[in-house]
């Protein structure tokens, strides 16, 4: 007993032992509770990932919490010291500031949660961690229409959300609204095609379409809005030198959106070289290839 109070006496005096000790205690609790959350798995699902964020919340706060029982008198009197630089203060510590009140609006709007897809800007992702100065999102190549993961993990303060508007994405990670144009160069009538390439597309989603058009009611509930709806859709226009162009939309799986993109773009130039250059599209590469055999025989 008495060696048990000569110790506490003398982390009581040693206050900063004390704390490199607390540190390193709270330290190695947060990683065996990680290891355990993490288990075997190479891959983590969004449940081990939440547990993984709020194992580091919880840790980082308690940390805070007895860091100041133990400092409590030091930070009062630093406290009364302050008074005189206070402006200074806050005008150093805006960023760190602005971090810790966008945490508080991300947490209280519940603007997104670990697992969902967002977009800040212009960076899109999966978020895979967030805690009171930064979130860290799972970059996604969504401007390019392919919804793939870029392999870069992308960082970004808190305090970007009182500057940037904040998209929650979650509903795209099963299907999408996929939109694509196609452009032309000659000045041809394209609505004829239009009946037809309908046709194939419905080929291409039948397998999926009563499966898209329950999600699709689903995301309208839980919206409140009326949205396009399930069917493809197909509206001609022109660019600004005249060019025709075809813009396609689909509301699809949103793994296979690159891959339906790809078949219906084959299935219009078939229909356009059929109908409009009244040719074969094998014709034309036959006559490419011929052309480049001339060609090779000349040289």
């Amino acid at each position: 007993m008495e060696q048990l109070q000569s110790l506490i006496t003398f982390f009581t005096e040693h206050k900063f032992l004390l704390t490199l000790l607390i540190i390193f205690v709270i330290w190695t609790i947060r990683r065996i509770m990680i290891k355990l959350i993490w288990g075997e798995t190479n891959f983590l699902s969004e449940e081990q990932r939440k547990w993984i964020s709020q194992t580091k919340n919880g840790s980082f706060t308690i940390l805070l919490i007895v860091m100041f029982l133990v400092w409590r008198s030091e930070i009062n009197e630093f406290a009364l010291s302050l008074t005189a630089i206070a402006v200074a203060v806050v005008v150093a510590s805006k960023e760190i500031i602005l971090c810790f009140t966008g945490s508080i609006q991300r947490a209280s709007s519940r603007s997104f949660q670990i697992g969902e897809w967002i977009e800040v800007g212009s960076l899109c992702g999966e978020v895979i961690e967030h805690n009171l100065m930064a979130t860290k999102i799972q970059e996604i190549d969504l401007h390019h229409g392919t919804y793939t993961y870029t392999g870069k993990t992308v960082t970004f303060p808190n305090s970007l959300f009182f500057t940037t508007p904040v998209k929650n994405l979650n509903f795209m990670k099963r299907y999408v609204y996929h939109e694509f144009k196609i452009t032309v160069k000659e000045t041809a009538n394209l609505y004829p095609m239009v009946p037809s390439l309908l046709a194939r597309i419905d080929d291409h989603c039948e397998d999926f379409y009563e499966v898209a058009t329950r999600y699709n009611h689903m995301i309208e509930r839980h919206a409140g809005v009326d949205l396009p709806g399930a069917d493809p859709h197909i509206h001609v226009t022109s660019t600004d030198l005249g060019d025709p162009q075809v813009h396609i939309r689909l509301f699809c799986p949103t793994e296979r959106a690159p891959e339906l993109e790809q078949m219906i773009r084959e299935d219009f130039m078939t229909l356009y070289c059929e109908r409009i250059l009244k040719q074969a599209p094998v014709a034309i590469a036959d006559d490419l290839l011929s052309e480049l055999d001339s060609n090779a025989l000349h040289c």
